[in-house]
């Protein structure tokens, strides 16, 4: 079998979570059961490892469910967009998350909400199990339940709170108080970390560093949330950042694109990973959605991709020639078979363009926009569909570290450190370009922000007017495609405003806004759950 322990996440037989119907998923290898009773007393470790599967599987779900939580960061952002393509068509609710004109009636805004608190239910119906056996597995799942609840408050911030399934009939949950999730969130992970897994061994399962990693997190986002500017916020983050640091379990994968391999278990950077699996666990459709379908021929794929996902054109514009990340993660020129042939479509050489004309007005043609393949891309019927994804790694914990470094004004130059052995390996044609000083980092952001569209300038705006705009230059070319740029986008202001850069910024069709638009920080609520449940309350804004 390909995953180390892909039996503790492929189940057998499927508990649902509160409030939402069974469902099931199977393990050829293991025993299959049509029930498994959660009053029964003498439970073995298969019955546990069967019970708390549904809590992976829905993570699986909450990532890369068709408009999953990689969409949620990405589509909204600076680097990445689905155009309406010419003569095709997609979703237009790609288009609506781009020009951030979304509304509770966006798909996208469905499945991290379900699939979530799918998840939360499903570790709720372990935890609420009084037995010796569940008792080695109540420090991960609190971990895990944590993570979920981290997802939806970053993206709806106003979220109910269930902590079990012991409810009365007809329960309705209500949202609680910001400030009460974020300190659920937070205690939770305090409490667990001083008795959770240090092993690095178990992969796929969350340990102490996870731990670390989700309260950075928590810490280094607190001041974006909630509004204001506590440093010691940032302290805390660097003091997780710095525990994980030193325990000196982690290092720097050798390449840039190791930790983007089908799978992860033998990479050194890689914290915590969701593992997926062609077989047993399959779902990361990242291939199909970006590459064309001529690129069947560079991958020797069985089937087309859909010419989908492009990068934004400004985006490409700010990496630096001897930048290997730039080759490792897109697809630009003309493009080669398996064997070295140009790919010819309707007898002339397929070529991926940098350039878009639109997002919409008309759109996009049929080889425009550079296509992600940071992911490894395997041939046959496969793609990514099996690719692992690194939710957490050792380059992310470099770079809380250094951001709470400059952000506080403490040992800076260690923060350029930092970023410059990340960007090492990327520049091992001219390593003097690795190189980052700290007046770089704090400086101008290299992205020419502003509207531009059927190939010219609506606005012009840079990014010399951008906090640490530098970082956030850094943060975007080894991020992208990871669930990371509206987050970081939002915790980085536009300087002398009340706005970050998220919506105070233009790119490509989409326009800035003023500070009235900081409702926009927070996802509206999909309309299906308010229909569902008298008891919530749409996000303001919406």
């Amino acid at each position: 079998m390909k995953k180390m322990n892909i039996k503790n996440k492929v189940c057998a037989a499927v508990l649902a979570g509160l409030l939402f119907s069974q469902s099931a998923c199977t393990d050829l290898s293991e025993t299959l059961y049509s029930d498994i009773a959660t009053e029964k007393t003498n439970f073995t470790d298969a019955d546990i490892k069967n019970l708390i599967a549904p809590a992976f599987s829905n993570l699986r779900s909450v990532y890369w469910g068709w408009d999953g939580m990689f969409d949620i960061y990405e589509e909204s952002s600076d680097l990445l967009m689905t155009p309406y393509r010419i003569g095709t068509g997609w979703g237009d609710y790609y288009i609506t998350m781009h020009k951030h004109t979304y509304h509770s009636s966006v798909s996208h805004f469905y499945n991290l909400w379900n699939f979530g608190y799918k998840g939360i239910g499903s570790i709720n119906n372990v935890l609420d199990l009084q037995n010796p056996v569940v008792d080695e597995y109540r420090p991960e799942l609190r971990a895990m339940r944590a993570l979920f609840y981290y997802y939806l408050f970053d993206n709806f911030r106003n979220i109910p709170l269930l902590t079990t399934n012991k409810l009365e009939a007809g329960f309705l949950p209500s949202q609680v108080g910001q400030q009460e999730m974020y300190d659920f969130i937070v205690s939770e992970l305090i409490e667990v970390k001083e008795t959770i897994s240090t092993s690095t061994t178990n992969y796929g399962h969350m340990n102490r560093y996870a731990v670390n990693m989700l309260l950075a997190k928590m810490y280094l986002n607190h001041n974006a949330w909630f509004g204001g500017n506590d440093n010691t916020y940032y302290q805390k983050a660097l003091a997780e950042v710095n525990e994980l640091i030193a325990a000196g379990k982690y290092s720097l994968a050798p390449n840039y694109t190791d930790p983007f391999k089908d799978n992860l278990a033998s990479c050194p950077e890689v914290i915590f990973a969701l593992p997926f699996d062609i077989v047993y666990a399959s779902g990361n459709y990242l291939s199909n959605k970006a590459l064309h379908g001529g690129s069947a021929a560079t991958f020797s794929l069985s089937s087309a991709p859909w010419n989908g996902s492009c990068a934004v054109p400004q985006f490409i514009d700010t990496y630096d020639a001897d930048d290997s990340r730039l080759k490792s993660t897109w697809l630009i020129g003309t493009q080669y078979t398996a064997n070295g042939n140009v790919i010819q479509i309707n007898g002339s050489p397929m070529v991926y363009t940098k350039d878009v004309t639109s997002i919409d007005n008309p759109g996009a043609y049929e080889f425009e926009g550079a296509r992600f393949q940071k992911y490894q891309i395997l041939a046959g019927n496969v793609g990514t569909y099996s690719d692992d994804v690194p939710l957490f790694r050792l380059t992310d914990a470099y770079f809380i570290k250094a951001e709470c470094l400059l952000r506080l004004g403490q040992d800076e130059q260690t923060a350029a450190d930092l970023v410059t052995q990340v960007r090492r390996r990327a520049f091992t044609n001219n390593t003097s370009k690795a190189e980052r000083t700290v007046a770089q980092l704090k400086g101008a952001s290299v992205y020419n922000y502003g509207h531009y569209e059927n190939k010219k300038w609506q606005t012009v705006e840079g990014g010399a007017n951008i906090e640490l705009g530098g970082l956030l230059d850094d943060l975007a070319w080894e991020f992208v495609g990871e669930h990371h740029r509206r987050q970081d986008l939002i915790r980085f202001k536009v300087t002398g405003t009340d706005v970050n850069v998220y919506t105070g910024k233009s790119w490509f069709c989409k326009d800035a806004e003023t500070s009235s638009a900081n409702y926009k920080n927070v996802y509206p609520i999909s309309q299906t759950f308010l229909d569902a449940n008298m008891n919530l309350k749409q996000n303001p804004g919406y």
